[in-house]
């Protein structure tokens, strides 16, 4: 009894916040700051952004190929319609551009499209997932040692896994919102169903952000402690970001003017530069935590000293 309780205090010891006194949190921000420049994460970020724009265009041509097997083109577009609150107007406008173009095609040139569009977008997206890792291991101030195959098999598997996720996430916000209706349920159920639906994305993407910050690294695979508190806060600073974003463009935004008919495509790679952005800042607050943490108060593993 006396070993438990001692293993429980010395558990708390160990995990507060995690492992220091307030005082070094100051001493973390600067710390960040000064690595988000060193590390030079908005050329980065703007990499990723690049190779995501690249990929959401075939995704989105995939996607259709495989939903009109089953819906309808007018069904269709009035399921998309459901993202567009997620997004600035200009990025579902370009999107909407995409999906009328696909729909319109004939069933024969769908299924072409649908394997060119998949392959095109698998490349596309294992790019920038590819570039997320290395962005990943130079916030954590590691070198990516793994050989071409291993590295490539990784980012191939973390690349089907996002894609997973983002039908998930599409099902949620287009289909399940159909499925719903048909139910026929009470007012009050419809708008709790309609609320959790977006918990669940929340979740889903703070799943996405975890499994980043604990793949990426060249090391051993972390506890989920060393890096929760740069994945909540990634979450919450791109769903809080892409909001405020959103807002800006639609009230004060003069892309229109100044780039005319290419402000939408600008307003998409701002868009993901935003989201890149967001999930290298919460590698470098999780960096700076591990390189604050008192020695001996938990195990860190292989970080050199950037001092």
């Amino acid at each position: 009894m006396e070993e438990q309780i001692q293993k429980t205090f010395s558990y708390k010891k160990r995990s507060k916040a995690p492992g220091f006194s307030a005082k070094p949190w100051k001493q973390i921000g600067k710390g960040v700051l000064k690595q988000l420049k060193t590390d030079h994460v908005q050329i980065v970020s703007a990499g990723v952004a690049f190779y995501f724009f690249l990929a959401i265009f075939p995704a989105i041509a995939a996607l259709l190929a495989i939903y009109s097997l089953a819906f309808d083109p007018a069904s269709i577009q009035e399921h998309l319609s459901g993202i567009s609150a997620a997004m600035p107007a200009e990025v579902y406008g370009i999107i909407k551009q995409v999906i009328n173009s696909s729909l319109q095609q004939s069933q024969e040139t769908l299924g072409w499209s649908l394997v060119i569009s998949i392959l095109l977008s698998i490349w596309s997206a294992n790019k920038g997932t590819s570039a997320i890792f290395e962005g990943v291991n130079i916030a954590y101030n590691l070198k990516n040692t793994r050989g071409f195959l291993k590295k490539t098999i990784l980012t191939l598997a973390f690349t089907l896994g996002t894609v997973i996720l983002g039908i998930i996430g599409v099902a949620l916000v287009i289909v399940f919102p159909g499925l719903i209706d048909k139910l026929e349920l009470p007012g009050f159920w419809k708008e709790l169903i309609g609320f959790l639906r977006w918990v669940i994305m929340g979740m889903l993407l703070t799943f996405f952000m975890a499994a980043i910050y604990r793949l990426a690294p060249c090391r051993k695979s972390p506890k989920f402690r060393w890096f929760s508190f740069g994945t909540i806060l990634a979450t919450i600073l791109w769903l809080a970001g892409s909001l405020l974003f959103s807002w800006y463009v639609e009230n004060f935004g003069t892309y229109g003017e100044a780039y005319g008919s290419f402000a939408a495509v600008i307003i998409l790679l701002l868009w993901f530069f935003l989201f890149s952005f967001m999930v290298l800042l919460g590698a470098e607050v999780n960096s700076e935590i591990e390189r604050h943490t008192n020695p001996g108060t938990t195990r860190i593993m292989g970080f050199a000293n950037r001092d």
